[in-house]
C-alpha cells in the first residue's frame, strides 16, 4: 500500500521579481525535521502535479524505497504570458527569475526545511520552456543546482552558446529527453519550431563533456502524454535510494 505525502501551499515574496510567488510544496511520507532531504524544484509546478502526477509518483517511489527522501517544490505560472516572460531566454523577466531561484527560493527552502544545502542535493526539472530556464539556471549556478532533468527544452543559439562556454561540467548530472515527433511544435506565440534538431545538437555538446549525462529520444510529440511516463525514471536516476 502506498503511503501518501502531503502537499501544502506557501507564498514567498520575490524582491527580484517584485511579486508574490506561489509554491506547491510536497513533503514525502513520514517526513520528519530530524532527517535531511533532497530538493527538487519544478518549473510549471501546477502542471507537474496535475498532468505529471509527480506527487503520486513520489509517494510510490518513497514507499517502495526507490528514492531517498526528497521534497518537491512546484512553482506555478500565473498565465501563458507570465510563463514566457520568465522562462524564455529572451523574456524580460528571465534573468530576474533565475536570480529568484538561486538567491531567494533556495535560501528560503533551506531555512524552512532540513535540506542537504549542496549542489548535488538539489535538482531542477521542467518541460519545454520550463526545461530551458532550468538548464540556464543550473549552468549559471552549478554549485547550487547539481541535478538537471530536461523534458523537451526549447534550445536556441543563446542556450547553445551558454552550454559551449560552460566549464564546470563535473558538477552536474543531467537527464535529457526529446521526442522524435517534435519537429514542428506550435509555440504560445503562434510560431512553429523544430525542437528536435537543436536538442540533438545540445546532446552532442553534452556527450563530449565530463558531465554525468543521459540522453533519450522517445517516439512521440511535445505533450504531457509522453513526458509523464519519464518522471519516475528520472527521479530514480537522480535521487536513488
Amino acid at each position: 500500500m502506498t503511503t501518501k505525502g502531503t502537499i501544502k501551499e506557501a507564498i514567498l515574496f520575490s524582491k527580484e521579481l517584485g511579486e508574490e510567488m506561489t509554491l506547491l510544496i510536497y513533503l514525502p511520507p513520514a517526513y520528519s525535521p530530524l532527517y535531511k532531504y533532497n530538493l527538487l524544484i519544478a518549473q510549471d509546478g501546477k502542471d507537474y502535479f496535475q498532468f505529471g502526477r509527480i506527487g503520486r509518483i513520489a509517494d510510490e517511489l518513497h514507499t517502495n524505497h526507490q528514492i531517498t527522501g526528497t521534497i518537491i517544490v512546484g512553482i506555478p505560472y500565473s498565465s501563458v504570458h507570465d510563463r514566457r516572460e520568465k522562462y524564455h531566454p529572451d523574456g524580460p523577466k528571465n534573468k530576474a527569475y533565475i536570480r529568484f531561484l538561486a538567491h531567494e527560493l533556495v535560501p528560503y527552502l533551506d531555512e524552512q526545511f532540513p535540506t542537504y544545502q549542496m549542489g548535488l542535493g538539489r535538482g531542477l526539472i521542467g518541460d519545454s520552456l520550463g526545461a530551458t530556464v532550468s538548464l540556464m539556471t543550473a549552468f549559471k549556478y552549478p554549485h547550487t543546482f547539481g541535478k538537471l532533468m530536461l523534458q523537451s527544452p526549447l534550445v536556441n543559439e543563446e542556450v547553445l552558446q551558454l552550454v559551449r562556454q560552460f566549464d564546470s561540467y563535473h558538477l552536474l548530472e543531467v537527464d535529457h529527453i526529446i521526442g522524435t515527433g517534435e519537429t514542428a511544435v506550435k509555440t504560445t506565440i503562434q510560431t512553429t519550431e523544430d525542437f528536435l534538431a537543436p536538442n540533438r545538437e545540445l546532446s552532442h555538446i553534452l556527450k563530449a563533456t565530463n558531465t554525468d549525462y543521459t540522453y533519450e529520444e522517445f517516439d512521440g510529440d511535445h505533450t504531457w502524454k509522453h513526458w509523464q511516463p519519464y518522471i519516475a525514471k528520472m527521479l530514480v536516476k537522480m535521487f536513488p535510494s
